[in-house]
């Protein structure tokens, strides 16, 4: 795909990027819809998109990129003083400290060191639309391994249980404090429950095609549906969901679980991490970004770096600084902040990536604007 085709504009000394955004097009094939934002201290320098039916306004689900904006509001309410990370959660949520987990900090729960990834059973799609649902399944839950001695992903639950323990205190949803904090304040396109006026911009996710070579590679890789692996993606119930179907269930999109029930552009991804670059003070910011687990997870079993509720996106990004800090999202998307370049970024894509998680062509993308951005200051 040439250039042509590139919805958009990019700031002087962004053309690169541009390029490199048409090249994936043309890698990816013709169905591939996408878009492209970045801002550097603030200013948005790149705007850009492409695919059928995709336009700039357009929306859709952004899965686990929900995480970096339920868990911006944690850190509000940490840096407030309302929350104190190395509080047990049993202290605010009394009934979570059964089975073994009466002393899990918040700490620990937003490092994903607390075990308990998933229920035993799983959940309808019903019940991972709402927090409260899963809150109230996992209080009697045993974890899965011992607390604080490993670390495994918990994927869609970890945005429930934090959840939980901000209703606790404050009364109110993390999706409530977002709505008021960050969304309406900076006018982001990035909704934690899509109000229904909206649902024409929104675009459903489309699964992923893979192809032979990726579908054997999938079958080497297969855990079985009560293993650790199976229990986090919810495998281990009878009529569970495919994953890239969770935004185009409507009841995901209007309750928005704080783990992955997000729906956003590219502008609202990138606009938010410009959001808690002014919002956070830089000591909240650099504890929340310094890795407090990292190396093989037990949920995804592969290599992982996380922060509290972030993930290190350097892990995956070296040419990133220490204390960037972000998410990705299951089918394909990127959002970070890297507060000493003064980058944000955020990008979108419709058809799920093969495997799952941030899609491969992050890379490209975010070393030509990380290039662009350092030419420019020189």
């Amino acid at each position: 795909m040439s250039s042509e085709h590139i919805q958009g504009t990019v700031a002087d000394g962004f053309e690169a990027v541009r390029a490199e955004f048409a090249a994936v097009a043309a890698d990816e094939g013709g169905d591939y819809a996408a878009q492209l934002v970045a801002h550097v201290d603030g200013e948005r320098v790149v705007d850009l998109w492409t695919g059928p039916e995709i336009t700039a306004d357009s929306l859709t689900g952004v899965f686990s990129s929900t995480k970096g904006a339920a868990h911006l509001v944690v850190a509000l309410l940490v840096q407030d003083g309302v929350l104190d990370l190395d509080q047990r959660v049993s202290h605010y949520w009394p009934e979570f400290g059964a089975a073994g987990k009466a002393a899990i900090t918040l700490r620990e729960l937003l490092a994903h060191r607390a075990g308990v990834v998933g229920a035993d059973g799983g959940f309808t799609a019903e019940e991972l639309a709402d927090d409260r649902v899963i809150a109230e399944r996992l209080a009697p839950q045993r974890p899965y391994w011992r607390p604080g001695t490993q670390f495994g992903y918990h994927a869609l639950v970890i945005g429930a249980l934090t959840g939980e323990v901000v209703r606790r205190v404050t009364g109110r949803s993390i999706q409530e404090h977002y709505e008021e904090r960050v969304r309406k304040p900076f006018e982001l396109d990035f909704y934690l429950g899509l109000p229904e006026e909206l649902e024409p911009r929104f675009l459903t996710t489309q699964p992923m095609l893979p192809t032979p070579e990726q579908l054997a590679q999938l079958a080497a890789g297969a855990t079985g549906a009560d293993s650790i692996t199976g229990i986090a993606f919810n495998r281990n119930h009878p009529k569970a969901p495919e994953l890239w179907d969770l935004p185009n269930i409507k009841v995901v999109r209007q309750l928005s679980p704080a783990s992955v029930g997000g729906v956003a552009s590219a502008r609202g991804l990138a606009g938010m991490y410009v959001a808690a670059t002014r919002l956070l003070d830089p000591g909240t910011a650099a504890e929340f970004a310094q890795i407090h687990s990292a190396g093989d997870d037990l949920s995804t079993r592969n290599r992982n770096a996380f922060g509290l509720g972030f993930a290190i996106v350097s892990d995956d990004y070296p040419v990133l600084g220490q204390g960037a800090f972000g998410h990705s999202g299951a089918a394909g998307s990127q959002a970070f902040a890297d507060p000493r370049s003064g980058l944000a970024y955020g990008y979108n894509r419709r058809r799920f990536a093969f495997p799952g998680g941030a899609a491969p062509e992050n890379v490209r993308l975010v070393s030509a604007i990380h290039q662009a951005v350092t030419a420019k200051r020189g």
